[in-house]
């Protein structure tokens, strides 16, 4: 918790200052801790990238006894942190039996510290190294590798996905997926502005705005040829759901689209969330239904407030 704590204190930090080198460095004291005193193994990563690094966390499940076991490359959002999401205790994934790779990836919270910048080259390229580092741990799968994002990273996952054909599943939850992100830099805080400014490079507004336009999915997302899982609020304030239907509708994988009815970007907060399917639950049951092979259809998932879901063609 003390981890999270410093890891939240550097969200308001925009420029990789004494300050912020500090907060980074307590927040991998207090995690370090954390990891030798876990009720499961905790091994920190420093995945080679272009010259720099790639800082994570890899996680196996509590009760793992040897053998290859399927795992989660998991990425955060724009103002999260790799320690974040895998839980202290009943992890979703663990508590499956999947291990985790947590990463920050190119402008994420400790990989911005370590000098790498969000953009689209990055990001086409850091599932190869990722998945490189993978196949060489002996607990691990190859054929079961999926991937997760979660709000700007489910962005980020899409695009990793679409370029690395060895990742057989991929969870974009808490979607952000309007090309050149309007909503986002032009409709709601500043403060997603110029933190996001900040993970590209950028200190001049019109250069990043410039910049910002070159952000897409499209003609990526159409190479996806891996089950693809998208979870939404209806009413998303940081990306518009037209963008994802568009988005869905022009690839030809097996693709299922889940709507909660009132939910904003944070998905919860409304009876849609409360008596509908629990979203962590959903995704984690989702991810290992892939890993066992399992089929699926193209479908939109409805749910509304009374918890009902209604499923139509996708």
């Amino acid at each position: 918790m003390a981890a999270i704590h410093w890891g939240s204190a550097q969200w308001s930090r925009y420029e990789v200052d004494a300050t912020n080198l500090a907060y980074n460095q307590s927040k991998r004291d207090c995690y370090t801790r954390y990891a030798a005193l876990a009720d499961h193994r905790i091994e920190p990563v420093m995945i080679p990238f272009k010259g720099k690094t790639l800082p994570g966390w890899f996680h196996l499940p509590p009760n793992y006894k040897g053998g290859k076991i399927p795992v989660v490359i998991s990425f955060p959002g724009m103002d999260t942190y790799k320690e974040v999401f895998v839980a202290l205790k009943g992890d979703r994934w663990l508590e499956r039996g999947i291990a985790v790779l947590a990463l920050d990836g190119p402008g994420q919270a400790e990989c911005r510290v370590l000098g790498l910048n969000v953009s689209m080259d990055n990001w086409t390229a850091v599932g190869r190294a990722a998945v490189d580092w993978l196949l060489a741990r002996p607990e691990i799968d190859p054929q079961k590798i999926g991937a997760f994002g979660n709000s700007f990273g489910s962005f980020f996952v899409t695009i990793m996905t679409a370029n690395e054909p060895r990742i057989c599943a991929c969870v974009a939850n808490s979607n952000n997926l309007e090309p050149g992100f309007h909503a986002i830099f032009e409709e709601a805080s500043p403060t997603y502005k110029k933190r996001f400014m900040y993970m590209a490079g950028f200190t001049d507004e019109d250069e990043f705005d410039a910049f910002r336009r070159t952000l897409t999915w499209e003609g990526h997302a159409e190479n996806i040829r891996v089950p693809y899982l998208c979870v939404a609020g209806e009413w998303d304030e940081l990306s518009p759901m037209v963008h994802t239907e568009r988005m869905l509708s022009g690839m030809s994988n097996p693709r299922r689209l889940v709507v909660y009815q009132d939910a904003r970007h944070a998905i919860g907060a409304c009876p849609s969330v409360n008596l509908g399917p629990h979203p962590p639950t959903m995704v984690a049951d989702w991810m290992a239904a892939r890993f066992a092979g399992k089929p699926m259809d193209s479908e939109r998932w409805y749910v509304d407030n009374s918890g009902a879901v209604t499923k139509t063609a996708l």
